[in-house]
């Protein structure tokens, strides 16, 4: 895991703060692409990682370092979103994007609380609709450059123009590859539950969990939900999803059998209401939800470790 500090620093370089100014931007532009906090932070440190071995003369040739690093930046989340397809095609079970926190929610706060630029990449995503869970899973279904186009043009408001540049296709292509992930989006899309009655109901849906009421669990879940889990191969869960209520809260109420001592938290996941299992105060699983009508149609848990890093190294309690 690359640190997040920029190789070859030199502080009288000019310039030097608006480059560095540029890493918030960058990282909220690489999760969104590639669905990974962790991949997210090394597409950015090779980001900058070119920019600082650039000789001086070339790096005062750049008229927009700004639009220099957004470009590099993305061509190389284009180059991985490639490269995912075929390693999450070996990955053991389902893949879900990696769950961010609230940084507020943080028992004692933050690492680097206070300071002018966070320790935790996490600490910089902007937690909006465009980072909610379902709206992530959407976009893994587009296509690379689908996917790249949609999310300058429609969430960062680049225009086609500078978009065709960085992509390396025209203006109508862009164009159209953005309509083609708009509509994915509309066909996939439910309308988004307020956020205070999303709490309310995964209140509901933790308290009927820990009294193990298989009734009240079916009663908050669709009729048709769907839970997915993702443990990667590195823990045990359910390799394929589980369709239905009732599967779905015996399933629960099987877990929470067999795991004495299991303590969930509301926390808020990726910007919207959702629950934290925790296992003798480790984080175990995050868990995202999706509601339709007042009843819960997805949930994605993700277990995979190596998914939950913002989760255990800052202070989650």
């Amino acid at each position: 895991m690359s640190t997040t500090s920029e190789p070859g620093q030199d502080r009288s370089e000019p310039g030097l703060s608006a480059i560095v100014g540029e890493r918030r931007q960058l990282i909220n532009l690489a999760y969104r692409l590639l669905g990974s906090l962790a991949e997210a932070e090394d597409a950015v440190q090779e980001t900058y990682t070119r920019w600082y071995t650039m000789p001086r003369h070339q790096q005062e040739a750049v008229e927009s370092p700004g639009a220099w690093l957004t470009t590099v930046a993305t061509r190389i989340c284009l180059d991985l979103l490639g490269s995912a397809r075929a390693r999450r095609e070996r990955y053991v079970g389902e893949w879900i994007p990696e769950p961010l926190p609230d940084r507020t929610e943080w028992i004692g706060g933050p690492t680097g609380a206070g300071t002018a630029e966070p320790a935790d990449p996490a600490d910089r995503i902007t937690l909006d609709e465009s980072v909610s869970m379902a709206f992530l899973v959407v976009l893994e279904s587009m296509t690379p450059a689908e996917r790249v186009t949609f999310i300058l043009h429609d969430v960062f408001r680049y225009p086609f123009a500078e978009i065709a540049e960085i992509v390396g296709r025209s203006p109508a292509a862009c164009r159209q590859l953005a309509s083609s992930a708009r509509r994915r989006v509309r066909a996939a899309q439910a309308p988004t539950a307020p956020a205070a009655r999303q709490a309310d109901v995964v209140r509901h849906f933790k308290e009927a969990w820990e009294a193990k009421d298989i009734k009240a669990l079916v009663d908050l879940l669709d009729p048709d939900a769907t839970m997915i889990a993702d443990g990667g191969g590195l823990v045990g869960t359910v390799l394929r999803p589980v369709e239905g209520s009732d599967r779905i809260a015996r399933y629960l109420i099987a877990v929470a059998d067999k795991a004495p001592g299991l303590t969930l938290l509301e926390r808020t996941v990726n910007g919207r209401p959702g629950l934290v299992a925790q296992q003798a105060g480790v984080t175990a699983t995050v868990a995202a939800f999706s509601l339709t009508g007042g009843r819960i149609t997805r949930i994605w848990a993700v277990r995979n470790p190596e998914k939950l890093r913002p989760w255990t190294e800052n202070g989650q309690s």
